[in-house]
């Protein structure tokens, strides 16, 4: 996050439990690279973790957020202790009634800090820290309160078994696109009650357009023209766990990886801008932005996108998510990176964070 933001909305505790930008689309899009550099927001931490499976050199983590490095540090104490199966227990992917044992064994790895955090949220690991931020506490309401007042849970097992593209576009019209659906969640994810339950106000400011509108169809395209049952974040928004459908960072195949690259990671509490300025010129081959310019003026964001660029080598790429405030390159003149909106288009088309309007590529000049 940003010092624009910082200054109006309050990081103390966790506003994000786990990552939902994909990491599939982050790496390809970026092309990681065995012995690279990069720069990652931190977040939650599991797309700045996906990156090692990709053999980089150096990884450095930013966020302003004290709770947010909290949960990054947890993680990386978790693959160190922990195996696989176990991992999953205490992010929430799997349910499990032992969290805080797991916890006590990672629990020696984290910093003071990190240590005072968890110890003093114990419920919140014992729903899963994956489900411990304000956000997934927002989807748990419409899963538990709104999404039962329209359908059943035998209907949404169905949704999420495997169907063709046709058999899914049916499925969507007949069983589950209701008026009650419509009208359900267009109020509960309207820009009122996302800003004061799952998001906060200012994280609106610079919104463009109608918010529960966009999202619906947004919603819509992941139910019909992506395959449901390999979303990891549609599966959680509507069970509450991963189960079998595991975001990158999480898989069988990248726990070595991540476990085995661990110490290439490092993390800063600092906000993103800042970092950037005090970098040395052309130290990054890649950058995950997240989505950190929808919460700041486009002024803040053509700065920010100087600093980034003279920070990274050349050809250097840039990856970030627009949800409802659009954020490109192009639209600053001149432009210190290029687009590269064909390959961004192709990867956006498969998306499975469903809920961001825009994918980002671009790369230094």
């Amino acid at each position: 996050m940003t010092n624009d933001l910082a200054a109006r909305v309050n990081f103390s505790d966790i506003r994000y439990g786990q990552v939902w930008e994909d990491a599939d689309v982050l790496l390809n899009g970026l092309d990681v690279q065995p012995g690279g550099t990069y720069l990652s927001v931190a977040s939650a931490g599991d797309n700045a973790l996906a990156l090692l499976v990709r053999d980089p050199a150096h990884v450095v983590a930013v966020d302003l957020s004290p709770a947010q490095l909290a949960c990054l540090d947890l993680r990386v104490a978790a693959f160190r202790e922990l195996s696989h199966a176990q991992l999953l227990e205490l992010i929430g992917s799997r349910t499990s009634s032992r969290r805080r044992c797991l916890y006590a064994r990672c629990r020696s790895q984290l910093s003071p800090h990190t240590r005072d955090f968890w110890d003093r949220r114990g419920d919140a690991i014992d729903g899963g820290i994956g489900a411990a931020g304000r956000l997934e506490r927002y989807f748990a309401l419409f899963r538990r309160q709104v999404l039962p007042l329209v359908h059943g849970r035998p209907l949404i097992e169905q949704l999420l078994e495997p169907r063709d593209r046709r058999g899914r576009e049916e499925f969507y019209a007949r069983r589950w696109d209701t008026p009650r659906w419509r009208l359900l969640f267009k109020a509960f994810f309207s820009r009122f009650l996302m800003g004061r339950l799952g998001r906060h106000p200012e994280m609106f400011r610079y919104t463009a357009g109608p918010v529960a509108d966009r999202l619906l169809e947004r919603t819509r395209h992941a139910l019909t023209e992506l395959e449901p049952t390999r979303n990891p974040y549609l599966h959680w928004m509507l069970t509450g766990a991963h189960r079998e459908a595991l975001p990158l960072a999480l898989r069988p195949e990248s726990f070595e990886p991540i476990r085995r690259n661990l110490d290439r990671l490092e993390w800063r509490r600092e906000p993103l801008e800042q970092f950037v300025r005090r970098a040395r010129p052309g130290t990054f081959d890649g950058f995950n932005l997240s989505d950190v310019f929808e919460y700041v003026s486009a002024d803040h964001y053509r700065r920010t996108l100087d600093d980034i660029a003279r920070a990274g080598r050349p050809r250097a790429r840039l990856a970030y998510w627009n949800l409802l405030a659009p954020r490109r390159s192009v639209d600053t003149r001149p432009s210190p990176v290029r687009p590269l909106d064909e390959l961004a288009g192709r990867l956006h088309r498969h998306d499975c964070g469903f809920f961001y309007s825009d994918f980002v590529l671009e790369e230094v000049a």
